[in-house]
């Protein structure tokens, strides 16, 4: 059994959660890499101290048996790291049942899933982190992003409500919320079939918003930004106990945060633990 320190890693086939894997691998740790589809991630198996296992957030039965593997592994999961997700785009006059769905099993109840998974195993450990990526549309609203912003929104406030519940048992709970890295594949992997529903000018409307955030987005450095920067987020808020319980990273997330006023709600949450907490 290793005396290491070990991370599980949702979603980890391509883009911030390889990059998260090769991080926690590179700076000693031992590496649990999930993926709903292992062979994805055979290079990372060949890698000393990772296992690649098979973890579908929304399938209770695959996030037990990745969560047992671990333990027989390593035998402690000391950060859970919750990349996973699932994006998509419309007017929410546009979205399907089944987008909507679909997106909420993923984003909010896949995280749910995973956090359960792993709660009494910290609890006993008497000590973890929990890291949830999230993104800048869970702490402001996108257009034609209206059901993503929601199920991003959703697990900020849980993070928040998890980082309360669990401070007094050791164990921490943070958010990392990119801005746009358009050179990753999660753009790729985007359910964008609902931009076309509708009448011909709700669907001309919704590309009209669409282009013009996209255009926006360029134009903060979105697609040249290096999402290396998020994987070096996750290994700080999983390393540094003093790093917020929100993390916002990206030039656009730096710019969006300036307007809204700063850093989101950290002095806010030190005195509701002070108010609300047993001390």
């Amino acid at each position: 059994m290793s005396t290491q320190k070990t991370v599980l890693i949702t979603g980890c086939s391509t883009g911030i959660g390889r990059l998260a894997a090769e991080t926690f691998h590179a700076k000693g740790w031992n590496v649990v890499a999930t993926m709903r589809r292992p062979e994805a991630g055979k290079d990372l198996a060949e890698l000393d101290r990772v296992i690649v296992e098979r973890l579908d957030v929304t399938d209770p039965g695959s996030v037990a048996s990745a969560v047992q593997a671990t333990l027989d592994q390593f035998g402690s999961i000391d950060v859970l790291v919750n990349n996973a997700g699932y994006g998509g785009h419309a007017l929410l006059e546009q979205s399907s049942d089944r987008m909507i769905r679909d997106m909420y099993e993923t984003n909010v109840f896949g995280v749910m899933n995973t956090c359960r998974a792993v709660l009494p195993i910290m609890r006993a450990q008497k000590g973890g982190v929990i890291v949830n990526v999230t993104s800048m549309a869970g702490l402001m609203a996108l257009p034609t992003d209206s059901v993503y912003t929601s199920t991003k929104y959703a697990v900020e406030g849980m993070t928040e409500g998890l980082a309360l519940e669990c401070k007094p048992l050791n164990i921490l709970a943070k958010t990392v919320a990119p801005g746009a890295y358009m050179t990753t594949a999660f753009g790729s992997n985007n359910d964008d079939v609902d931009m076309q529903a509708g009448p011909p000018e709700l669907a001309e409307y919704a590309q009209k918003l669409r282009e013009h955030l996209m255009a926006v987005v360029a134009g903060e450095g979105g697609t040249t930004a290096d999402p290396q920067e998020v994987a070096d987020a996750i290994y700080a808020c999983a390393t540094d106990p003093d790093m917020p319980v929100h993390n916002p990273v990206g030039n656009d997330a730096e710019m969006l945060m300036g307007l809204m006023g700063g850093a989101p709600r950290q002095d806010f949450i030190v005195q509701l633990e002070q108010m609300l907490l047993p001390q």
